[in-house]
């Protein structure tokens, strides 16, 4: 009897049929990469870098923020510029506030002066890096 109702349900007009899952991104252009569990796109060139979240063993945690990098002029690591709004509820305004994060540039992304990028935190990699690269946004 449950054959027939899955069998009718699925000719219905309107009906979609259950599709199998789709392969993981990594399965394209032979790059072998992890999951890292956020909804990124893996980067298309491979890297040896032990510090990447998806060529190494560096796990990712904690905060995602969007910025823009400012210096990518030290060694692996990029200044990122984050800026947003605070309210003032005394003077009902906003004031606009910045944060500079240092974070980790893998090889494999390897964001420049100027790009529109999402950092996510991980443990610390130094004095004061402990977020890295994950992404470009457009």
């Amino acid at each position: 009897m449950a054959e027939k109702v899955a069998k009718a349900a699925s000719k219905a007009v309107g009906a979609v049929a259950a599709k199998a899952p789709a392969p993981a991104p990594a399965a394209k252009a032979g790059v072998k990469a992890r999951d890292i569990g956020l909804d990124v796109p893996i980067p298309e060139t491979a890297c040896d870098d032990e510090d990447c979240p998806f060529h190494g063993t560096l796990p990712v945690r904690g905060q995602v923020i969007d910025g823009v990098v400012v210096s990518d002029r030290m060694d692996k690591t990029a200044v990122v510029k984050r800026e947003y709004l605070r309210l003032l509820p005394k003077y009902e305004r906003y004031e606009k506030r910045t944060n500079k994060y240092s974070a980790h540039n893998p090889p494999c992304i390897g964001a420049k002066v100027g790009e529109n990028v999402t950092i996510a935190e991980c443990r610390p990699l130094s004095k004061t890096v402990s977020f890295v690269i994950i992404g470009r946004r457009k």
